[in-house]
């Protein structure tokens, strides 16, 4: 009777946490929220730390690897975490430095020239007889650059008092930077400790869980850290390379912001699939700006580039690392980006890869352990007789 009771016990206290749950949904969803926005820091502390601990253990392989003296072991770890840190923040700086001046010229550029383009279009509009007289004398009487200018007022000064603009953005920046500021503390404490950090999990699994089930996680945990590490290793070097081969055949063909656009194509070429067409047409409009033969030119040239990036580079490099059919890979994009956008399309590939993995594993380990059983029991009359 005790031991049916015990059986009970947690099924009950399931249904009764099960019924708070559905109960109380919308206060609860509202503490889960604020628990979430108060550790984005921690969370961002752990994404950074995951990217530069392959900095880290790639720098600690180059330094004085073998190495057994005090001093080397001292300064191994401090030293390639600050060269973690500096190689990831001059990444940063060249890829700002290189797409933000030219970007922001671009749009500058546009903005001059929509006044001439909209005269242009009304007067190629004119020519065919397509708009009406009355319609076509109040396009004409329109000053659009000065609507542009109002337009640009209108949204420096025109969303509310200027107080509460820098208020606000005061606050933002602030808030920003403080969470960029924890994020690395955390980071910095996660890599300094790692090897006491995953020995103290160890721990706590073991005096908690089943041997069996601590396989079984440890299993699970080996293979998306494995293939999380592939794909980020992966797609950076794929974009390197994109990035480089983009850059080359600008210059040899001659088109304007070949250094931005190659730059933004590699940064977008981390995103799969939809990466290279986000790339493609940002880099097609800037050159819009300029020429559009030009820009059919350099539609022509990503078009082919892609082409050798999908069937040569891509495959080689992270597809064939991750063991991922192609149709599983757009599966996964198309569904984490509709639900978590960018950050759903980055990590979306991964974790398919991970559970595919798996999956396939089980499969094989089934099929495998009922071989057996058929083969055993069709040695059995041969054994009797």
């Amino acid at each position: 009777m005790k031991h049916e009771q015990r059986k009970l016990l947690p099924i009950g206290i399931g249904i009764f946490v099960l019924y708070l749950c559905i109960r109380y949904w919308d206060p609860l969803i509202g503490i889960l929220l604020h628990l979430l926005g108060a550790a984005v820091p921690l969370i961002l502390g752990c994404a950074l730390a995951y990217v530069l601990n392959i900095l880290m253990s790639l720098y600690e392989k180059i330094y004085f690897p073998k190495s057994k003296k005090n001093a080397a072991l001292k300064t191994r770890r401090p030293i390639c975490l600050t060269l973690a840190f500096l190689t990831l923040l001059a990444i940063i700086a060249v890829v700002s430095g290189l797409i933000l001046p030219q970007l922001i010229s671009c749009v500058m550029l546009l903005v001059d020239e929509i006044p001439g383009v909209i005269n242009d279009t009304i007067a190629w509009m004119d020519e065919r007889d397509l708009l009406t007289a009355e319609t076509l004398n109040q396009l004409k009487s329109i000053d659009w650059a000065s609507i542009l200018e109002g337009m640009s007022s209108w949204l420096t000064s025109g969303l509310g008092s200027m107080i509460d603009i820098v208020v606000s953005t005061v606050t933002a920046v602030v808030s920003g930077v403080i969470t960029v500021f924890l994020a690395v503390i955390f980071a910095i404490y996660l890599l300094s400790s790692k090897e006491k950090l995953a020995r103290q999990g160890d721990r706590i699994m073991r005096r908690y869980l089943k041997p069996k089930l601590i396989d079984r996680i440890e299993y699970v945990l080996d293979i998306l850290n494995d293939c999380f590490r592939r794909y980020i290793v992966g797609q950076c070097t794929e974009a390197v390379i994109l990035g480089v081969l983009c850059l080359i055949g600008m210059l040899i063909l001659g088109l304007p912001y070949a250094t931005m656009i190659s730059a933004f194509v590699a940064f977008s070429a981390l995103i799969p699939f939809a990466g290279a067409y986000i790339g493609a047409g940002v880099g097609a409009f800037m050159i819009l700006t300029v020429s559009p033969l030009q820009s059919l030119i350099f539609l022509i040239f990503i078009i082919i580039l892609q082409q050798l990036e999908g069937n040569l580079i891509y495959p080689r490099v992270v597809g064939s690392s991750l063991e991922l059919p192609p149709m599983w890979v757009l599966a996964a994009i198309t569904v984490g980006g509709g639900m978590f956008g960018i950050v759903g399309m980055l990590l979306g590939v991964p974790f398919t890869a991970a559970l595919y993995r798996i999956l396939k594993a089980d499969v094989k380990k089934g099929e495998a352990q009922k071989k057996l059983a058929e083969e055993a029991v069709q040695t059995e009359p041969e054994t009797k007789e």
